[in-house]
């Protein structure tokens, strides 16, 4: 890799993982980064899938003291977020990336509507954070599960989505909402990237170097974004969203 290969992978990352702890969506920074540098398609999902799930520790971290409010729901949504997202890497091997990236704008656009629309809501009829109704929990556990098959995949957006769907059970704490969204989507992530490197799918020095960067993006993130008010993170969120899809729309109608 040359100087400027390296730093570009760098920084991307590092704006991957920032972008990925306020909101979700750091794939659309990294994979179109490692084409723009010729790599592979496949290569470049399964490439930026290990580094940003490696460097989601650095969020984690981050979020360490929402952890425990969340744990109830975690075990909830724990086991349907690792299936999907091995039947998402298990489907990128068998399948071509068209259909899915076809799709991608339209998850996000959808997500960004639902997170707005979802915060209207709740403040509409005074939901109790921490205590959703069980059928629009099994709603968003199979909702999940879908993010999650896609997540696998492709992964751009998942953020969002499961942004929207914790809105809609009635969490209203967003830096508990971005704890469980980290901490699900590097679950996600995870398996997707053991069945990668299994797949002999990763650029290695790439990943390399896209790591580094990803852990300082997630920390950075997730420790600064908390110094924000609710408010101004939920605006950001949503700006982010209609940006990604904005972007995605934009890129598909120049493939066509």
């Amino acid at each position: 890799m040359s100087l400027i290969e390296i730093v570009g992978l760098l920084l991307s990352a590092v704006a991957a993982g920032a972008i990925n702890a306020i909101a979700g969506g750091g794939t659309l920074v990294t994979f179109p980064t490692l084409l723009f540098f010729g790599t592979p398609p496949i290569v470049a999902n399964a490439t930026s899938t290990l580094a940003l799930v490696v460097g989601t520790s650095g969020s984690i971290y981050g979020y360490r003291r929402h952890l425990a409010p969340v744990k109830p729901l975690l075990s909830r949504f724990l086991l349907v977020s690792i299936l999907g997202g091995l039947i998402g890497a298990r489907l990128l091997t068998l399948t071509t990336e068209k259909m899915f990236s076809k799709l991608v704008p339209f998850l996000i656009l959808f997500a960004t509507i639902l997170f707005l629309a979802g915060g209207m809501l709740r403040r509409a009829v005074k939901e109790q954070a921490h205590h959703p109704p069980v059928q629009p929990l099994w709603g968003a556990m199979v909702f999940q599960f879908a993010v999650a098959i896609y997540g696998g995949y492709f992964g751009a957006g998942i953020g969002i989505l499961m942004l929207a769907t914790f809105s809609f059970i009635g969490l209203s704490n967003i830096y508990e909402m971005n704890t469980l969204k980290t901490v699900l989507g590097s679950l996600i992530n995870l398996v997707a990237t053991i069945w990668f490197i299994f797949a002999g799918l990763i650029h290695w020095p790439k990943a390399a170097v896209m790591t580094l960067g990803a852990v300082a993006g997630y920390f950075l993130g997730s420790h600064y974004c908390q110094r924000i008010e609710q408010k101004q993170v939920r605006n950001i969120i949503t700006t982010i969203g209609f940006i990604i899809s904005a972007v995605t729309f934009y890129n598909d109608f120049l493939r066509n």
